[in-house]
């Protein structure tokens, strides 16, 4: 029933980079809609402090894990696995950027950035993969929903070098993904977000009315955008997109790029 469209109830999720910004947004989100809630991070005390925040929404577990390397996701399904029969949805919202200079930017900022921004979206999903299949079917798909960013879509004025490619790379590599995945009735999916205020966007998070009068909405994006855009996807109403990308940035990637070159 059309009333039921975006429950989440009775479904299990893993939300990678859950303990702040915009994976704990989508955490909450799942919550408020009946999901069972595993959020990861790699620092223990805040991961386990914003389990216990979210749990007045619904179940949510804190799973600590450093995923920049395979091992950690190898890891990390490890642990769900012992939990766990199923997993029906995946979010891959861990993440890191680095800006510097052209002629300065490093090597341990370039490898960092798409180490845990591409190569462990990646791994951690393909650790999971049998997780996800034991639970997906055709009348209820599993979903994998990959964090990519605007600056994938649009070029910002920032040198964020490896940044802009990895998320250049997410949106690729969801399609390719995708096209796999949804032979196991797995739909891969994308959310390129905007400007939401978190730890990772300090300028959205520290100066909001100002970033808000170069978006087309005029404000910054709010948790409940965030996390509604991720109950679509997550929930039965979206299970007809696969391998697509959805901008949540009030209409920045698809206007014009012009200032972006000053």
């Amino acid at each position: 029933m059309m009333k039921d469209l975006f429950s989440l109830e009775g479904r299990v999720a893993l939300v990678t980079g859950g303990s702040r910004g915009i994976g704990k947004m989508i955490a909450q989100g799942f919550l408020e809609y009946g999901a069972k809630v595993y959020i990861t991070a790699r620092k223990a005390p805040v991961c386990d402090q914003t389990a216990e925040e979210l749990s007045q929404y619904g179940t949510c577990i804190s799973l600590p894990h450093d995923l920049s390397t395979v091992a950690g996701c190898e890891a990390l399904a490890a642990e769900l696995g012992e939990r766990e029969s199923k997993l029906d949805i995946l979010v891959n919202n861990a993440g890191a950027a680095w800006g510097a200079d052209f002629a300065e930017y490093p090597e341990r900022g370039w490898d960092k950035t798409m180490d845990l921004n591409v190569k462990s979206l990646f791994f951690l999903t393909q650790k999971v993969h049998g997780l996800l299949k034991a639970a997906a079917s055709e009348d209820r798909p599993g979903k994998v929903i990959n964090i990519a960013s605007i600056d994938g879509i649009k070029i910002n004025p920032w040198e964020t070098y490896a940044y802009q490619a990895s998320k250049a790379a997410v949106i690729h590599l969801t399609r390719r993904m995708a096209a796999r995945l949804i032979k196991d009735n797995i739909c891969v999916s994308a959310i390129a977000p905007g400007a939401f205020a978190s730890e990772m966007n300090k300028a959205a998070k520290n100066a909001g009315d100002a970033v808000a009068k170069m978006i087309p909405a005029k404000r910054i994006g709010r948790d409940t955008d965030m996390a509604g855009a991720a109950v679509f996807l997550a929930s039965r109403a979206g299970d007809y997109v696969v391998g697509d990308t959805l901008a949540v940035d009030g209409g920045v990637a698809y206007s014009s790029i012009g200032e972006a070159w000053g």
